[in-house]
C-alpha cells in the first residue's frame, strides 16, 4: 500500500511514520503549553515558541543531513527557508483576516492552532501528489516553473491590504449551506441562537485562513520542488516551517507590515527558482548556489526594510519640534 513513497523518497518507510507520530505528539504539547486559556499570548511566550521550533527544525536537518547526506540537507534547509519566508508574507494575510472579523486577541492563537493543523493536513496531500506527478511526468516540472514566474510578477503588481476577507469565495459558498453570526461565543466556533447552530466568526475566520493556505500552496509547493525532487525533503521542510507560524505570528503581527521589501525580495526568489526549474534540463544549478541566492535575497530584502523605516522614523524625530 505504501510501496510508493519509495519511488518519490531515498527515506525509509520507518521515518515517514515516526516524523509524522513525532509532529503530532509536539502539536500536542504545543497545545497544551501555549493553547491553554482564553488569553494573548505574550511576545515573550511568543518569542519562546518561535525559537523551539526553530532550534527542532534545525537540529532535524543536522540530524538528516548526517544520516542522509549534505545535498538532501542543503535542500531541507534551502525547502525551510523558502517557506518560512513566504510564511512571513502570509501572516500579513492573516492579520487582515482577523481584523476584517473583528476577532479578539485572547481568541487568535486558538484560530491559528487548527489553521496550522490544517495546513498540514493539506500540504502532506499536495506535496505527495505532486511528487507523484513528477515522478510519473517530468513535463510537470516546466508547469511549476511557468507557475512560480507567474507568482513572481502578481507578487509585484497586487497589493494585500485590497483583501476583504468577508467576501473571500469560501465564505460565499458557506453562506448557502451554514447559518451564520457576527456574535461571538468566547472561544466556541459555534453558537445557538433560537434553536438554530450558527457558525462564529471565529469559524469563518478559520475557514478563510484555510481556504487562503490552499491558494497560497500553489505558490509554496512548486517552490519547495524546485529545491528538492525528494518528496519527504519536500514535507518535512515544509512542515517544520509551517509550525512556527502561530508563534510567529504573536512576535511579528505587530511590524510585519514594516517589512516593505519583503514581497519584491519574495517575487525576486519565485522567479529566479521558476527560472531554474525552466531551464533544469539545459543548465543545472547546485543546491548550494541555490541556497546562498536566496539567503541574499532574504538578507537584502530584510535590511533594505529595517533601513528605510530607521531613515522614516528619524525624519519624524526631526520635524517634531517637541523632540
Amino acid at each position: 500500500m505504501f510501496n510508493f513513497l519509495s519511488h518519490i523518497s531515498v527515506v525509509p518507510l520507518w521515518l515517514w511514520f515516526a516524523f509524522t507520530l513525532v509532529i503530532l505528539i509536539l502539536l500536542l504539547i504545543d497545545l497544551s503549553l501555549f493553547g491553554k486559556g482564553d488569553h494573548k499570548l505574550s511576545t515573550k511566550g511568543a518569542l519562546i515558541e518561535s525559537g523551539i521550533w526553530i532550534i527542532l527544525a534545525l537540529s532535524f536537518n543536522a540530524w538528516f543531513a548526517h544520516s542522509f547526506g549534505s545535498k538532501l540537507g542543503i535542500e531541507f534547509f534551502t525547502g525551510y527557508l523558502i517557506e518560512k519566508s513566504l510564511s512571513i508574507d502570509n501572516l500579513f494575510i492573516i492579520l487582515l483576516i482577523f481584523s476584517s472579523f473583528k476577532i479578539p486577541d485572547a481568541y487568535q492563537h486558538r484560530v491559528l492552532f487548527f489553521g496550522v493543523l490544517g495546513a498540514i493536513v493539506f500540504r502532506a496531500f499536495f506535496i505527495l501528489f505532486g511528487a507523484q506527478l513528477l515522478h510519473s511526468f517530468h513535463w510537470i516540472l516546466y508547469l511549476f516553473g511557468i507557475i512560480l514566474v507567474v507568482t513572481s510578477v502578481k507578487f509585484l503588481r497586487e497589493s494585500d491590504d485590497k483583501i476583504d476577507a468577508k467576501e473571500d469565495w469560501s465564505i460565499k459558498l458557506l453562506r448557502k449551506f451554514l447559518p451564520m453570526t457576527d456574535k461571538m461565543n468566547g472561544s466556541h466556533f459555534f453558537v445557538f441562537e433560537n434553536g438554530v447552530k450558527k457558525a462564529t466568526p471565529l469559524f469563518l475566520a478559520l475557514i478563510v485562513i484555510e481556504a487562503t493556505d490552499l491558494v497560497f500552496a500553489v505558490d509554496s509547493i512548486p517552490a519547495v520542488f524546485s529545491i528538492t525532487q525528494d518528496a519527504f525533503v519536500a514535507f518535512a521542510s515544509n512542515i517544520f516551517a509551517i509550525l512556527g507560524l502561530r508563534a510567529l505570528y504573536f512576535v511579528l503581527a505587530d511590524w510585519v507590515g514594516k517589512l516593505r521589501y519583503l514581497k519584491p525580495g519574495l517575487a525576486a526568489i519565485l522567479g529566479f527558482i521558476g527560472t531554474k526549474m525552466l531551464i533544469n534540463d539545459f543548465i543545472k544549478i547546485s543546491s548550494l548556489a541555490s541556497l546562498l541566492v536566496i539567503f541574499s535575497i532574504l538578507l537584502t530584502a530584510g535590511l533594505s526594510s529595517w533601513y528605510v523605516v530607521k531613515i522614516e522614523e528619524s525624519k519624524k524625530r526631526n520635524e517634531d519640534p517637541l523632540k
